[in-house]
């Protein structure tokens, strides 16, 4: 069974960082793509970013945090980072991890909360 624990919210002024870390069980981490998800209050859940399996050599970014987000892997210790930057109020939110598809039981997420 794939478990996938968050970790790394939390409340931050509008323009600071945080950096998200995500911890997959399962020997076959470096053969899937990864992505970050989110879900604000009232709205559906929305892919973030998401990486490629092996290196990660590709990457893409939704519109809104391009530029200001960026996700990386540890194939070593079976990590998923996102590393959050300029972080405005609008990206309050639940963060998850999972793959593109959503393959795998969701975890519990972690709160990332922005204050204007």
């Amino acid at each position: 069974q794939v478990q996938l624990v968050e970790s790394g919210g939390g409340l931050v002024q509008a323009g600071g960082s945080l950096r998200l870390s995500c911890a997959v069980s399962g020997s076959f981490f470096s053969l899937t793509a990864m992505a970050w998800y989110r879900q604000a209050p009232g709205k559906q859940r929305e892919l973030v970013a998401d990486i490629t399996n092996g290196s990660g050599s590709r990457t893409n970014y939704a519109d809104s945090v391009k530029g200001r987000f960026t996700i990386s892997r540890d194939n070593a210790n079976h990590m998923v980072h996102l590393q959050m930057n300029s972080l405005m109020p609008e990206d309050t939110a639940v963060y998850y991890c999972n793959s593109p598809h959503g393959t795998y039981p969701w975890g519990q997420g972690t709160q990332v909360t922005v204050s204007s």
